[in-house]
């Protein structure tokens, strides 16, 4: 009876561990997937069976000499094994007595900057790797603009390969001088350097004898112990809707994920777009109802009036609104083999919204290797630039650098399916000064639509809007 009271808690415990998600970058060759693989054999995270299939495989495709090529673990695909790089985003999930983590490791190429984008959008921190006998370089400067522009907070600089520079400080802390100026310069200010050998294990899981001058901690120590809940909002309340549910005629609620904030029960709460106003009067779960719901939760949340709410629409607190509107400037990186195309509509997904959209203005293009602003051409594949654009439908959105969850959409193409572009949101702009608008309207008593039909109009413009083309319906 013990041991079954102890495997209980264990698993309790467990469940309760809190989950890191971070990515590693770095130019090609930098050791990414070494570090890795190497941090998961120190941390005895391994099977037996993945261990001697890694010393076999080592031996007849590995690029680490007479040593165990780590990198094998991650770079799974045949080309990569061929070519000794990485090419798609491998995801790797292991966890330590004190957190849980799940690793994305990302390509290093240009032409992969999609893939990159991909890995990072979701994580809390970033490794970004050097060769320590190359220091930074262009593409680490790409690397790093790009984390600052998905908005992660944490950085970790890995100096990698310092044995193959004697473990000299000098080194080391002309690498770090040279990329903390690039960092102050973009705005990050959590920056943690360390001097590690990924293939023999310097610094990765327990410190080095051979950096005495080194007096941080071990990179797993600090990857388990890095603070990351003070990342998540929790101070603007959005709950965007993304199901109604009803199984009897004695419950009505809304469905979803908490994106950021905290509510609680007896809060008062608007639904958008309507405006109208009520209190919560369940948090429902699974296990049993809530006091309080916060990211990334999902529950289901009743109120004490009958509101009509759909998906797509959201629910806020009355004195902390988003912004509400059509028009907006954002980040955008294009990720289409086929070129933007600004007389083409999209669909565009933000949150449980999906709205018509165009690109009505280019502003510039970021060259992310020297980070200046060029001309404003349509984008070609992994190209970054700043744009306006317009939606049919009206959203409910904050600026990502303040919210993450409800500042970040992607544009579809509507033929294709493809995902064209992911956006970060900079702010709203005038909806007014547009000469081209893409909401119809439908003047009623112009067109001699008589009242007894109105309600019949309001249907159809709301299921309309639910299919992500919004009508005006003036009466």
């Amino acid at each position: 009876m013990t041991n079954k009271i102890d495997i209980k808690a264990y698993l309790d415990a467990d469940e309760q561990k809190d989950l890191l998600r971070l990515l590693t970058a770095g130019s090609v060759d930098d050791g990414k997937s070494t570090l890795i693989g190497r941090l998961l054999f120190d941390s005895k995270k391994l099977y037996d069976d993945q261990l001697a299939a890694l010393e076999r495989d080592s031996k007849r495709v590995g690029n680490a000499g007479d040593h165990i090529d780590y990198a094998l673990l991650l770079d799974g695909l045949k080309a990569e094994r061929e070519e000794g790089i990485t090419i798609d985003v491998a995801y790797r999930y292991f966890s330590t007595n004190r957190r849980k983590f799940i690793i994305a490791d990302t390509p290093g190429h240009e032409q992969y900057t999609r893939n990159m984008i991909t890995g990072g959008s979701t994580a809390n921190l970033a490794i970004i790797l050097v060769d320590a006998r190359k220091g930074v370089i262009t593409q680490t400067r790409r690397h790093t603009y790009l984390v600052s522009l998905l908005g992660i907070k944490h950085i970790v600089l890995a100096v990698n390969k310092m044995d193959l520079v004697d473990f000299d400080e000098k080194v080391f802390n002309a690498i770090v001088a040279d990329y903390l100026a690039l960092t102050s310069h973009l705005g990050i200010e959590d920056v943690t350097c360390f001097p590690l050998s990924a293939r023999d294990g310097d610094n990765v899981v327990e410190l080095s004898e051979r950096t005495p001058w080194y007096s941080g901690k071990p990179l797993l120590e600090f990857l388990e112990t890095v603070p990351i809940h003070a990342d998540r909002n929790y101070r603007d309340f959005r709950y965007p809707v993304q199901y109604v549910l009803r199984p009897d005629l004695n419950f009505r609620g809304f469905c979803g994920k908490v994106a950021s904030g905290v509510v609680r029960v007896g809060d008062e709460v608007v639904a958008l777009p309507s405006m109208k106003r009520s209190r919560v009067k369940r948090i429902v779960t699974y296990d049993g109802d809530l006091q309080e719901a916060f990211p990334p939760q999902s529950v289901t949340i009743t109120l004490e009036d009958e509101i009509d709410i759909s998906r797509g629409e959201m629910i806020v607190h009355p004195d902390n609104l988003p912004h509400i509107g059509r028009h907006f400037t954002t980040m955008l990186v294009w990720m289409d083999e086929e070129p933007m195309d600004t007389s083409k509509q999209f669909f565009l997904k933000h949150n449980t919204n999906t709205s018509r959209a165009s690109i009505v203005n280019i502003r510039h293009r970021v060259d992310v290797n020297t980070l200046e602003q060029k001309d404003g051409q349509p984008f070609k594949l992994n190209e970054i630039g700043q744009v306006d654009i317009l939606t049919a439908k009206t959203l409910f959105f904050d600026a990502y650098a303040e919210n993450r969850q409800t500042g970040a959409f992607i544009l579809i193409d509507p033929i294709t399916n493809n995902t064209s572009a992911v956006g970060m949101i900079l702010q709203p702009l005038d909806e007014r000064a547009l000469e081209n608008d893409l909401v119809p309207t439908l003047d009623l008593r112009r067109l001699g639509i008589g009242e007894e039909h109105y309600d019949a109009v309001e249907c159809i413009a709301k299921e309309l809007g639910r299919q992500g083309f919004d009508v005006k319906v003036i009466k």
